[in-house]
């Protein structure tokens, strides 16, 4: 559950140098390779560089933060392949600048935007979240980002808009996961209007204090701590203002398994394995799993969203 804590001292958070060693270190200076024969883009920050932010004591969590070195090969991004650790091997291929997005429908400023342009006046911060995939392992991180509800706002959605959806990029060429037919590519997501403007829903630029790994998600990325990892969409190029229901991803492929609200909710099993416990990464194989908290234990911050909904069926 949220709670107001203490300022974390930078002794307890493992040095994001150890991140940014080991396995992801090839694929870092692939990346700088790549990036440097790019032309220049004004204020885009070079990979893995530091970032200014502030460290937002009131979006916290009692649990200490997961080590970089637990996470730093472990990713779920299907782009680049269904393993855990292929992201990090694979993703040095992802040319993150230049990047744009597309803003379309119920909105009244739409059209394709620079990230730079984007991220211009937005204050960054520093927010340590739960997050719980749909496979039963969880995680704590220091996630740097903004409101994505201070996003949305800029572009004006019109009363129509009840949805917002979200895509991946699609590029086969840098992303050779997509080459695979495990999903109908492009990545799209989506979220109801109210809990896309929620204070928790997160745009992430980084982690750890630091632009984001290719393998997290970069440049550009959704963090929804109180439901299941697969809706926090990467690597985001678009986003769409709806009046309906986005087909998402998941929902598509596998309609009894995954459904479009996703809310961590322990009492509704995947069909293939409990949800009732979870595992957290990092922690020794045989130790103890620990309960699942409903809506990954922000119900009370948003268990209000879905008053009088059945949440076994809105599942």
């Amino acid at each position: 559950m949220l709670t107001r804590v203490p300022r974390i001292a930078p002794s307890e958070i493992t040095p994001p140098e150890v991140y940014f060693s080991r396995r992801t270190l090839l694929a870092g200076a692939l990346a700088s390779m790549a990036s440097a024969s790019l032309p220049a883009v004004e204020g885009a920050p070079p990979a893995q560089s530091a970032l200014g932010y502030r460290r937002n004591p009131q979006y916290s969590v009692s649990e200490p933060p997961n080590r970089l070195e637990d996470i730093a090969g472990y990713n779920n991004f299907y782009e680049f392949g269904t393993d855990k650790e292929s992201p990090s091997r694979y993703a040095h291929t992802l040319r993150t600048r230049p990047w744009s997005v597309t803003v379309q429908g119920e909105a009244e400023v739409r059209g394709s935007f620079n990230l730079e342009d984007l991220l211009k006046g937005q204050a960054l911060e520093e927010r340590i979240y739960r997050f719980r995939c749909v496979e039963a392992w969880s995680l704590v991180v220091p996630w740097v980002g903004f409101p994505l509800s201070d996003l949305l706002a800029r572009f004006k959605p019109t009363s129509n808009a009840k949805y917002v959806e979200f895509t991946t990029l699609y590029d086969p060429a840098q992303m050779p996961g997509q080459r695979s037919g495990v999903l109908n590519w492009p990545y799209v997501e989506g979220l109801r209007i109210d809990e896309a403007m929620h204070p928790l829903t997160l745009m992430v630029v980084g982690l750890y204090g630091r632009v984001l790994p290719n393998q997290d998600g970069a440049p550009l990325r959704l963090i929804v701590p109180w439901k299941y990892g697969f809706k926090s969409i990467k690597s985001i190029v678009q986003i769409r203002f709806s009046a309906r229901q986005p087909n998402t991803a998941w929902n598509v492929a596998a309609p009894q398994e995954y459904g479009f609200y996703a809310n961590v909710n322990p009492q509704v099993d995947h069909p293939r394995w409990s949800q009732a416990s979870e595992r957290r990464i990092g922690a020794p194989f045989l130790a103890a799993r620990q309960p699942t908290l409903p809506f990954n234990g922000y119900a009370a911050q948003v268990a209000s969203l879905y008053q009088g909904m059945d949440l076994r069926r809105y599942f």
